[in-house]
């Protein structure tokens, strides 16, 4: 799925005649391999841009990984890595550049300030694949598998923590197969809240518009004086809560903070009804800033969540004491 055609070797058992007459790098026809190969490269090119500044307040994803894919980072085999794929490509990312954010922007000031170009990183010695490179084909394969949805901006931010969580496991049976389990644990993953990246589905019962009139509909029953105050502003919840649904908070806190989230999250049996109470939660939890301040104060407080005591406990717990009152 990620090779340039024509490039197979015998000794693997793959041996393909990609170039001839009917089929090479010229060929219009949809059907082609070729033609599906460069139109790839669109999709290549936006999670490229993407999975290169996942986490940028740590340096996890520039590091190597132990367990490179050998059969590709072997010279001798003349694949080219998708690295160097997007390296030899002219197209423009901006052509391709599916933002799922509305009226806001995906990513957080939390995490933006430390974007990084294609410039910025260090090259790796042969044979060597950064984190970074190995979620990039992972995301890269699940776009090819799904291409109803293919690729969406946002689910680098997604894959990220279940990445890390298995590639940092202290044992290294475990770690060995960090690829292969964070790409059955997003697909299945995915398959929950896939409906979030399709925007045909914005507006129905499942899609995100609605859970997002779910956050301010239980603010109302919770903090009726705090939901009069949103609404006096007109601060609406795609401002601030079309992030916080989609990524499954993933761009609000640090990267252990989100991890300590997402076990309770997906531990509770309605893990999504959940992440309802969540966000509510830290509404309530900062209600006494957002009381006192006007529209812009209030839109910085929700676009930067100001976590309270540097600890998402608290949030969790407020969240727990939300759902068992309902």
């Amino acid at each position: 799925m990620i090779i340039q055609p024509g490039i197979a070797k015998v000794k693997f058992g793959v041996s393909r005649e990609d170039v001839t007459l009917e089929d090479h790098p010229l060929n219009p026809k949809p059907d082609s391999q070729w033609n599906t190969y460069f139109k790839d490269n669109e999709v290549l090119l936006q999670i490229d841009k993407d999975v290169r500044r996942l986490c940028p307040d740590f340096s996890f994803f520039l590091n190597p990984t132990d367990y490179p894919c050998h059969l590709i980072m072997d010279l001798e085999n003349e694949y080219e890595t998708l690295r160097k794929r997007v390296e030899q490509t002219t197209l423009k990312s901006r052509t391709v550049a599916r933002n799922r954010s509305g009226v806001t922007n995906v990513s957080s000031p939390l995490k933006s300030s430390a974007s990084n170009s294609l410039g910025d990183y260090d090259p790796l010695p042969n044979g060597s694949e950064a984190h970074w490179e190995v979620v990039e084909r992972i995301l890269f394969i699940y776009a090819k598998l799904n291409p109803g949805i293919a690729y969406v901006q946002g689910m680098n931010e997604i894959v990220g923590p279940i990445y890390y969580t298995f590639a940092t496991n202290p044992n290294s049976d475990w770690k060995e197969h960090a690829e292969a389990d964070t790409f059955f644990c997003f697909t299945n993953l995915m398959a929950e809240i896939r409906d979030n990246f399709i925007k045909s589905l914005d507006d129905s019962q499942c899609g995100i518009t609605s859970k997002m009139e779910s956050v301010y509909s239980t603010l109302k029953e919770e903090d009726e004086e705090l939901y009069l105050k949103l609404q006096e502003q007109n601060i609406k919840p795609q401002f601030f809560a079309f992030r916080w649904l989609t990524l499954l908070l993933s761009q609000e806190f640090v990267l252990p903070d989100v991890i300590r989230i997402w076990d309770s999250l997906f531990a509770d049996e309605k893990r999504f009804d959940f992440l309802l109470m969540v966000s509510c939660a830290m509404l309530i939890l900062i209600r006494n800033q957002l009381l006192e301040g006007d529209f812009t104060i209030n839109m910085r407080l929700l676009q930067d969540y100001p976590l309270p005591n540097g600890d998402v406990l608290p949030i969790l717990k407020k969240a727990k004491e939300l759902q068992d009152s309902k």
